[in-house]
């Protein structure tokens, strides 16, 4: 009996220990998620996000949209685009947003691409290594809000030199459309934290 007493008060301890962790990191993810960073550098990167053939999709617009912006207010001389394709027929999603940033006024001279990866981990990896061999040295993440808080970590983790600017419009419009990814934000940085504790 008194074994079973203390298996269940330590399950209890468990169980109040996950939820403390989930709701450290919604906060911390919605507090970051609002935070903008004017800093000047050398270079934004847009994380990678569906492209629906040769379109960015309402969600990846706003992203490269806000790289856009930067560029035109001279807060990055440059923009690198990050993704490849979905399926085998689509163009990768750097090629998208390279080609919509030309036609918005974007200097093709002033974009880095790279067509590789899929994982949000590896938008910030591949892109730090072009970004590397065209010389620069710094660099603005740009995301999602909820996207924010990990993506900062994990490219500061492979050595970056980051500053961190959400997108200041979203195709998130509604809690229906944005608890989906909130939550999965939330999951993905808990098991970050867990995960990095072992390392």
């Amino acid at each position: 009996m008194k074994v079973g007493k203390i298996a269940a008060f330590l399950v209890k301890m468990m169980l109040l220990a996950v939820l403390l962790l989930l709701v450290y990191s919604s906060v911390s993810i919605w507090h970051f998620g609002n935070k903008h960073e004017s800093v000047k550098t050398d270079a934004a990167i847009v994380l990678g996000a569906a492209a629906w053939g040769e379109d960015p999709s309402p969600v990846f617009k706003e992203r490269i949209n806000h790289a856009i912006r930067l560029y035109k207010k001279e807060d990055v001389d440059k923009i690198i685009f990050t993704g490849g394709k979905a399926i085998k027929t689509d163009l990768p999603e750097a090629v998208v947003g390279k080609n919509y940033a030309v036609k918005n006024g974007v200097k093709e001279s002033d974009i880095l691409i790279e067509t590789s990866s899929r994982l949000t981990e590896d938008n910030l990896k591949f892109a730090y290594e072009a970004g590397k061999k065209a010389g620069l040295q710094s660099y603005t993440i740009v995301s999602d809000p909820y996207h924010m808080k990990r993506s900062v970590l994990l490219a500061k983790q492979i050595g970056m030199n980051v500053s961190s600017s959400p997108t200041t419009t979203s195709a998130y419009q509604t809690w229906e459309t944005k608890l989906p990814v909130y939550s999965k934000e939330v999951l993905f940085y808990a098991g970050y934290l867990v995960t990095s504790t072992f390392e």
